[in-house]
């Protein structure tokens, strides 16, 4: 993600990682073990998923703080340290909330004004079935690799590219699959994006070695990765050319389609490259496509309220439903506007909870150096790091400490076994960056999901470059490929 403002505010490249001798490994890892097993249990075993008002894992999440904040008590870690905690973790989260509260609005003003609709129509005549799927993955990592941003993506193109995809009968899942590998890897590979930054000062070498050092792991990952939605794209079946035709005359029928209304989505893209910060962007994108409603969508500001100003505050705010005579299109053309972006801002407010009373209690630093202390190769020394990155990822609840803990705790015995520094950073984004989107109360996995409209459990095995980049990582650490030495090992 391209949030400079946020890392600049939080300094989280200093933060501190908090140590207790008291707590053991096991009491590091009940918390975890607890909140694992009711998960699973709500996910396997409980049918009625609105019990809990339908904020089950956001509540499974404040318990597991509770037994966190429990294990604290019985090894002398005060209240007051862990609150602080917490609200130094909700501090790091405000920036994110208001763009997941600005994309809802986004979303719902680009539906009335006729852009989603007429990406929608055009995407249809020109992206063909048979190369959407590797397509959308190219489109996505375009856009990341020039606004640095694969939150941005989503939140433009990637709504876009899931409404055609949807038109055209294919499986949604596969669709957001598609997106976010190709965000994920742009937003990997940008020299604009905060994880690429991150990454090296962490690990003490510069940004430009570190994007050449990833494109031994990062290509080949998204090499297979098209190829594979190649082969998905060539055998799914989907919609006939009638269908499309349908489609197209409904979505015609309903609203004006014109070019002009691309202006939007290219003001909100122009001022991502012009470093402009988010909260502005996706505000200028809501505001300026309030003003294209009015210009062009006449009719279905009309069907909406009874003054045009009253439509478009609607559509910012609360549910919007523009019914066609065609019911593939009645749910793709529905949003939720800031209200339906509650629920996820519950779930990763709560993840924090849970994240910040582990990590004042010990429990992350204490998890992390059993894990370094059982690297004893250099293979294994790799693969601490990825378990690191992915454990993080699920119980911190955020790409960012994910780099930034296993970063700081493994730098010397990199160092000490020869390694170069690049080596450290490119595994912290194979592993740390690229598999937030994974975890569904981790803070991107509950905003990809969100904005996309896809559950994390619909995409994730099609989220191939995702997964795939910690297997290529360790791949390479086995068989030595491209494993920089800078001095004799201290350690074998």
């Amino acid at each position: 993600m391209q949030e400079q403002d946020k890392l600049s505010k939080i300094a989280i490249e200093d933060q501190k990682i908090i140590e207790n001798v008291e707590l053991s490994i096991w009491e590091a890892l009940i918390p975890v073990v607890i909140l694992m097993a009711m998960l699973a249990y709500n996910i396997v075993f409980v049918e009625d998923k609105e019990w809990l008002g339908g904020y089950t894992n956001q509540w499974i999440l404040l318990m597991g703080g509770g037994v966190a904040a429990i294990v604290g008590f019985f090894n002398k870690v005060s209240v007051t340290a862990m609150l602080k905690e917490i609200w130094e973790n909700l501090k790091s989260i405000f920036i994110p909330i208001m763009i997941l509260l600005l994309v809802g609005a986004l979303a719902g003003t680009w539906l009335v004004s006729g852009i989603i609709p007429a990406m929608v129509y055009y995407g249809l005549q020109v992206l063909s079935p048979e190369i959407f799927l590797p397509a959308s993955v190219i489109i996505a990592a375009i856009i990341s690799i020039a606004t640095g941003s694969s939150w941005t993506t989503s939140a433009t193109v990637g709504i876009a590219l899931v409404g055609i995809g949807t038109a055209l009968g294919i499986n949604p899942g596969m669709i957001a699959g598609a997106v976010i590998s190709g965000a994920y890897f742009g937003d990997k590979m940008s020299p604009l994006s905060d994880t690429t930054n991150l990454a090296p000062a962490m690990a003490g070498t510069d940004l430009f070695t570190h994007i050449r050092y990833m494109a031994y792991t990062t290509v080949p990952t998204i090499i297979v990765t098209l190829i594979v939605f190649a082969i998905l794209s060539a055998t799914i079946d989907t919609a006939g050319d009638a269908d499309i035709s349908g489609l197209l005359t409904s979505i015609d029928n309903t609203f004006n389609i014109t070019l002009w209304l691309f202006l939007v989505p290219g003001i909100v893209i122009a001022l991502i490259l012009f470093k402009t910060k988010p909260l502005v962007a996706l505000s200028a994108g809501v505001l300026a496509a309030g003003v294209f409603a009015f210009i062009f969508q006449q009719d279905v500001l009309a069907g909406l309220g009874d003054f045009n100003v009253s439509a478009i505050y609607n559509a910012a705010i609360f549910d919007t439903a523009i019914v066609t005579d065609n019911e593939k299109l009645n749910d793709l053309f529905s949003s939720g506007g800031m209200v339906g972006m509650l629920g996820t801002i519950f779930l990763i407010v709560c993840a924090m909870v849970f994240g910040g009373i582990m990590d004042a209690i010990g429990a992350l630093a204490r998890i992390t150096r059993i894990l370094l202390k059982m690297a004893s190769s250099i293979f294994g020394l790799f693969a601490s790091t990825v378990i690191s990155c992915l454990g993080l990822n699920a119980i911190a609840s955020d790409q960012y400490l994910a780099i930034v803990i296993p970063g700081k705790m493994f730098k010397k015995a990199f160092d000490d076994r020869g390694l170069a520094p690049e080596n450290l950073s490119r595994t912290l984004e194979d592993a740390g960056t690229v598999t937030s989107v994974l975890i569904p109360w981790n803070t991107c996995g509950a905003y990809q999901s969100s904005v996309l409209g896809v559950g994390v459990g619909e995409y994730i095995m099609f989220a191939i470059f995702n997964w795939l980049s910690p297997f290529t990582t360790l791949l390479f650490a086995a068989l030595r490929i491209k494993i920089k030495m800078i001095t004799t090992p201290k350690t074998t």
